[in-house]
């Protein structure tokens, strides 16, 4: 929630030393990071040294449902025993043939990757600019402080109600409390117009609920 990623190599080279298995969570990578988009361990080169690998066909791919890959013994496992896996049933198949799609048109094209980024560097610096209060971190998630659960979510109501612009609220105890925020993630699509909007949007809404412009994290509870 703070768009942070984690140490890959430095938690591998942990499990070496301690004979763990390691799982990593690639669901805001897959597809956007790395080479074809493989996610955050290939673009790290640790791809080879994770056990269980966790990814979402929404998001990047833009469809539903999520996998894990692993070897062999590992996804028997988890068919036998996981009772999470056992009472779902199947993706239906016009949806596999569409993440199908979206994956292999990500592994070819860069495209989305580039503009991706340059997208949300365009958010961070025109958010900043206004004096948006941006948690800052070198990934597409940008987060806009807030620090009441309160306000927050009221936050997120007028930017819909008055805007017609959803931002998903994040509090407790999904972040500490006293770091509530807004979460934004612009896509490849979102272009300048959109973006200087949703600026003026968050501007306005800002002011209504004495928010402060200073990024200041209150200290948790």
């Amino acid at each position: 929630m703070d768009g942070d990623t984690a140490p890959v190599s430095r938690i591998c080279d942990l499990a070496d030393r301690y004979g763990a298995m390691t799982y990593i969570d690639e669901v805001h990578s897959a597809g956007i990071y790395g080479p074809a988009g493989a996610g955050i361990a290939a673009r790290e080169g640790a791809s080879h040294r994770i056990d269980v690998v966790e990814g979402t066909l929404a998001k990047a791919f833009g469809c539903l449902g999520g996998y894990i890959a692993a070897s062999a013994n590992v996804i028997d496992a988890v068919r036998s025993y996981a009772p999470g896996f056992i009472f779902t049933t199947a993706l239906p198949p016009a949806v596999c043939a569409a993440a199908t799609a979206a994956i292999r048109h990500l592994k070819a094209s860069q495209w989305e990757r580039d503009r991706h980024q340059e997208r949300a560097a365009r958010v961070k610096a025109v958010l900043n600019a206004a004096g948006l209060p941006i948690m800052p971190n070198e990934t597409h998630i940008v987060p806009v402080m807030v620090g009441d659960p309160e306000k927050c979510k009221e936050a997120s109501d007028l930017l819909l109600a008055d805007h017609g612009i959803y931002i998903q609220p994040i509090n407790y105890p999904t972040v500490p409390r006293g770091t509530e925020r807004l979460r934004i993630t612009p896509t490849p699509y979102h272009d300048d117009a959109l973006i200087d909007t949703l600026a003026e949007a968050l501007v306005d809404v800002w002011g209504r609920l004495g928010l402060p412009l200073q990024y200041c994290v209150l200290a948790a509870e």
